[in-house]
């Protein structure tokens, strides 16, 4: 039911999600990302929203596989990459050892804690030898629906117990930031970037 709310929501608000988002200035973090990875690597965008980020990593020269559990937020996302971005729920992952990194912006943050575990193995499982994940949770220790979408969000403290039932992954990175969004800086922002072992 959570995820379904959140999937009504980003289809009645599309057009306006993406235009708050897709000029977004997040060059430091794509930088601190695509730095781990290989030139002209695979990332998977999941979750990509407007498509702000696809359109940044294929000018980067890479490959990039864009999905999105919103129908309406693939069709604008496509326009705007001109690449095909895929219909698809996190739970529906399948991969297996496609991709150097995955792109996990703000994304998987709408899961439910007893999902998060599930689909982070899912996400392991898709990424090459050493590949990595950068995913971003809003600080703090909220669970629940939040402006029509649901949000699990996070602190060190327990993306860490989160981690000890991920015995894939481990945490290379964390840093906080404030939200790069006009209006937003008083929000702030957990980042990681995940490897596989």
């Amino acid at each position: 039911m959570q995820i379904k709310s959140t999937l009504t929501y980003y289809n009645q608000n599309a057009h306006p999600f993406a235009a708050s988002t897709v000029s977004v200035d997040f060059t430091a973090t794509q930088a601190r990302f695509t730095a781990h990875l290989p030139q002209g690597g695979s990332i998977l965008d999941f979750g990509c929203g407007s498509g702000r980020d696809t359109k940044h990593f294929l000018s980067q020269g890479f490959q990039v596989t864009a999905t999105d559990g919103s129908e309406e937020l693939c069709k604008l996302a496509s326009q705007y990459t001109g690449i095909p971005v895929k219909h698809m729920l996190f739970q529906e992952l399948d991969a297996v050892e496609q991709y150097d990194g995955i792109w996990a912006c703000s994304s998987i943050l709408h899961l439910p804690l007893e999902e998060l575990v599930s689909v982070l193995e899912k996400m392991a499982i898709a990424l090459r030898s050493h590949g990595i994940i950068y995913t971003s949770f809003k600080y703090g220790d909220f669970a629940g629906e939040r402006n029509g979408r649901y949000f699990t969000d996070m602190t060190e403290t327990s993306f860490a117990t989160l981690m000890q039932s991920v015995t894939q992954l481990e945490a290379e990175e964390q840093w906080i930031t404030s939200d790069v969004r006009p209006g937003r800086g008083e929000e702030k922002w957990l980042n990681i970037i995940l490897r596989k072992k």
